[in-house]
């Protein structure tokens, strides 16, 4: 198959430009900046006149449920909203059941994914505290990192013994994976429920969510992250930093680039004042903090102190979503609204549609040493998204593609609207028709610094 993609504004590494992109089967086989019209013969031609043409997203981070928890998402309705919302690579986390903690476990989802997978799919395994042996086993060129719960949520995969903490450390530094933390102190969380509970019940309303699960907590916890990563010159992936505190964590010259940070939707689009309109659907772990820790990550989005985007995309149902503090689920369904949420931060000045780019496509690759994806290049693959400005929509259920049917983003009107998804070449999205044969790919990583 040969398709062109014609007289969009292509934005790639820093650069805005009108051109044509020529794709032959999965690969970019040409990129022409011009509005000429490229000649020979094409099997699809899609018109971008108007429109920006952009590396497909490659999420980070996302909980897409499968196995044992599919009643509230799987790998096919989440990739499917993964491809509506332009993302075209995703990296799945272990805490699922069983937990992906294991090479069978691994090998499992690998299988699944090859089933039913529409976007490309990679898998972090899991840290617990007795399975350090086994990372020596694994293909370090199959997947992104280790995956490290410094702190209990939602499947309970806290690592809580200082020697198993520091094996993991160390072991990741040998084998030259990163590890990816998610930061949070379950002391200081556990004592602040105990002071709330007998301050408010025993489901305290949701407003005291980022009291409980506090600045203090992230910051004990990526401290300790940063400690450990320093003393073994591991690679280290602090997610969804929630606090501007943690911040200054960021480029510190002895660190040599091997600590960064990632932000996720929530914590970029939201902040404590927003649990009075959208209660416990904006709930996820680590909390949604203040007005000014927003604001700080939103200018850490430029400055180069946030490497990465990604959403924590962490669906539950909604019956599971009602309640306060202690009864309602964390977690929010976001893969499908990240881009364009993104893309309205551009429209207000928060950063620029080079630096969006970037922190959703480049950044990650480079990250990861993802092995060609996340650069509209020459030779590479051709995961591509193309969107529209001046397009209004609003969501509801008929159009959330995740499979339990709702988000924070429910009655929402983005003006921004992707129009178009490819994957490895192949056309899933085209405007509101999609095409259901399975396109993902296993993602292959290459080991070099």
């Amino acid at each position: 198959m040969r398709r062109l993609i014609q007289g969009g504004t292509i934005v790639n590494e820093g650069r805005s430009f009108i051109g044509s992109l020529i794709i032959e089967d999965d690969c970019i086989i040409e990129i022409i900046e011009n509005n000429e019209t490229p000649r020979g013969e094409f099997d699809e031609i899609v018109n971008a006149t108007g429109c920006f043409v952009l590396p497909g997203v490659i999420d980070d981070h996302v909980h897409f449920r499968e196995p044992g928890l599919t009643e509230k998402a799987d790998i096919e309705s989440e990739s499917r909203a993964a491809a509506y919302g332009g993302v075209t690579s995703y990296f799945e986390m272990p805490n699922t059941n069983p937990q992906t903690t294991t090479l069978e476990a691994l090998q499992d989802k690998w299988e699944r994914a090859k089933r039913s997978s529409h976007v490309n799919y990679s898998f972090f395994i899991g840290a617990t505290n007795t399975n350090q042996t086994l990372f020596p086993q694994l293909d370090i060129h199959t997947i992104p990192g280790i995956k490290l719960f410094m702190g209990a949520s939602t499947g309970n995969m806290l690592v809580d013994r200082r020697e198993a903490l520091e094996m993991t450390f160390r072991t990741a530094a040998e084998l030259n994976l990163p590890v990816m933390t998610h930061c949070e102190d379950s002391g200081i969380i556990n004592e602040n429920m105990k002071v709330a509970k007998e301050q408010f019940g025993d489901d305290p309303d949701i407003t005291h969510h980022w009291g409980i699960r506090s600045a203090e907590a992230c910051w004990a916890s990526s401290l300790l992250a940063v400690e450990l990563a320093r003393k073994y010159k591991t690679q280290l992936h602090i997610a969804h930093i929630s606090t501007a505190k943690e911040l200054s964590l960021a480029n510190q010259p002895e660190d040599e680039g091997r600590i960064t940070l990632e932000a996720v939707i929530a914590h970029i689009a939201f902040s404590n004042e927003d649990y009075l309109r959208k209660k416990a659907l904006i709930k996820c772990n680590p909390s949604v903090k203040t007005i000014a820790d927003r604001d700080a990550i939103r200018q850490a989005l430029t400055d180069g102190r946030i490497t990465v985007i990604g959403t924590d995309h962490a669906p539950h149902l909604w019956s599971q979503k009602q309640g306060g503090c202690s009864k309602a689920a964390s977690g929010m369904p976001m893969v499908q609204f990240s881009l364009v949420t993104m893309l309205e931060l551009v429209d207000k000045g928060v950063l620029t549609i080079e630096q969006m780019v970037n922190l959703m496509s480049h950044a990650p690759a480079r990250l990861f040493r993802i092995d060609k994806r996340g650069f509209l290049r020459k030779g590479y693959k051709a995961d591509i998204t193309i969107v529209a400005p001046d397009q209004p929509w609003t969501v509801n259920e008929d159009c959330i593609q995740s499979k339990c049917k709702w988000s924070p983003m429910m009655g929402h009107t983005y003006q921004w609207r992707v129009l178009h998804t490819f994957c490895n070449g192949n056309h899933l999205l085209n405007k509101e028709e999609f095409d259901n044969t399975i396109h993902g790919e296993r993602i292959t990583f290459r080991n070099d610094n």
